[in-house]
């Protein structure tokens, strides 16, 4: 496992859009800037989504516009064609669409069905394809789904395809509740590489449970080599009582670096960037080795 892997930082948006306090503009921009300062040239900055749906993301194009000039890849979120004209306007070069693997979970979230959710995007993607704006396709709930429970890995199967046919040149695989376990992780990865190219498949694992590193290391084992995770783990779902945030960056750049997998991220950088975010939510990193990190520098100072 001595390749490069590819992390996506989602803290910025995925995160701080699942936050109960908001984040002023000008300190999601700093936020943003950390992040690149710390080695992580792919950052999802923010969402164009409605403000009353997700207030958190509100001036996301004043966001993509003050870290225009940085040097790194910017993601937004785009549901619609409103929002996707909306991110044109503020210069997005990169877009992500999302769609769930359960119906349940898409019903709560937006209120349609899978099906629906896929046509409603649809205009989107042949959009961006005319537009040479390249789009990376979400799947929630892939391991499990706080309305329907279990679900199926063809379920996974049918909504990849569907996103990687349709134009989405990466597939990020979502267990949104965090509820995955290594097998489960390893024989979803299987499935869904059977359809869509092992190479163009991400890992958005939340920690809910304490599996997240475990599952990203058995679907590295299956060849995934991309890899979502938020600054401090940040986020959670509100549709899952108790569900905690993504991996965190920190414990994956760990594990990685453990590895023998360089990153190019400086830790110390990322934990200053952690830790002022942090302070700007009011509550300490959720991230185990941001944690421990700080409990050593408190040490060596005192």
């Amino acid at each position: 496992m001595s390749e490069t892997v590819r992390i996506v930082e989602v803290g910025p948006r995925d995160g701080l859009q699942n936050e109960k306090t908001p984040i002023s503009v000008a300190d999601r921009i700093a936020f943003i800037e950390r992040l690149i300062g710390a080695g992580l040239p792919i950052v999802e900055v923010g969402a164009f989504v409605s403000p009353k749906a997700v207030p958190q993301m509100v001036g996301s194009a004043e966001v993509l516009r003050g870290v225009s000039h940085l040097p790194g890849e910017f993601h937004v979120l785009v549901p619609n064609e409103k929002g996707y004209e909306a991110s044109q306007t503020a210069g997005a070069k990169v877009i992500a669409v999302f769609a769930s693997a359960s119906e349940g979970f898409s019903r709560a979230n937006i209120n349609c069905t899978v099906a629906e959710s896929i046509e409603r995007f649809k205009p989107v993607l042949v959009r961006a394809k005319a537009d040479g704006i390249k789009v990376r396709g979400y799947i929630s709930c892939v391991l499990g789904c706080p309305f329907d429970g279990e679900v199926k890995p063809q379920a996974v199967v049918d909504v990849a395809k569907t996103l990687f046919d349709l134009g989405c040149y990466e597939i990020s695989l979502g267990d949104t509740i965090g509820v995955g376990t290594p097998v489960k992780a390893r024989e979803l990865m299987r499935a869904v590489a059977s359809h869509v190219p092992v190479q163009h498949l991400a890992m958005h694992f939340h920690d809910t449970y304490g599996q997240a590193l475990a599952n990203l290391y058995a679907g590295m084992e299956e060849g995934v080599r991309v890899i979502d995770s938020a600054a401090g783990g940040l986020g959670g779902c509100p549709y899952a009582p108790g569900a905690t945030g993504n991996v965190a960056t920190e414990d994956v750049i760990y594990m990685l670096e453990g590895m023998g997998i360089r990153t190019g991220v400086d830790m110390d950088k990322l934990l200053a960037a952690t830790n002022e975010v942090s302070r700007l939510l009011g509550r300490p990193p959720v991230s185990r080795v941001a944690s421990a990190l700080n409990a050593k520098k408190k040490r060596v100072t005192s």
